[in-house]
C-alpha cells in the first residue's frame, strides 16, 4: 500500500490504538505527541499521505495544527482527519473552516476509521 499516516495525539494510548489499527491495515505510521511535534516532523521532511489529529492537545491544538499544515506548500492538500471527543457543531465548523477534511468522534471504531480513511485517500 505504501501510504503513510501522521497520527497526532497527546494520549500515548490513543496514538497506539490508532497506530495499531493503521499498521494492521498496511499503513506506515509516524507519531507526534502534539501539534508542535507534528509541525517539526513535517518541516524535517515527513511526507504523510494523511494526517489524523486530536483537537485538544497541549503546546499546539488541532485547529492551530491544521492552519499551520495548510500554510505548507507540500501539505496544502494533504487530507486531515480530526479524531476527537469534541462533537459540538461549532467545533466541527471551526475545524472545517481551518481546513479539516473530516471529523471522527472518539471512541472510534477501527472499521469506521478505515472506511473514512479509504474515502479521503485515493487509491
Amino acid at each position: 500500500m505504501d501510504k503513510t499516516v501522521l497520527v497526532v495525539d497527546d494520549s500515548v494510548s490513543m496514538r497506539q490504538m490508532v497506530a495499531f489499527t493503521l499498521k494492521e491495515a498496511g499503513f506506515e505510521v509516524i507519531e507526534a505527541g502534539d501539534g508542535k511535534e507534528a509541525v517539526a516532523k513535517l518541516n524535517d521532511g515527513a511526507k504523510p499521505n494523511l494526517v489524523i489529529a486530536d483537537l485538544n492537545m497541549p503546546n499546539m491544538d488541532g485547529i492551530t495544527l491544521i492552519k499551520e499544515i495548510r500554510t505548507m506548500r507540500a501539505h496544502k492538500f494533504t487530507p486531515i482527519l480530526m479524531l476527537t471527543t469534541e462533537s459540538a457543531e461549532a467545533k466541527k465548523k471551526e475545524g472545517q473552516t481551518a481546513g479539516a477534511t473530516g471529523w471522527i468522534v472518539k471512541p472510534f471504531n477501527p472499521d469506521q476509521l478505515l472506511q473514512v480513511i479509504n474515502k479521503v485517500l485515493p487509491g
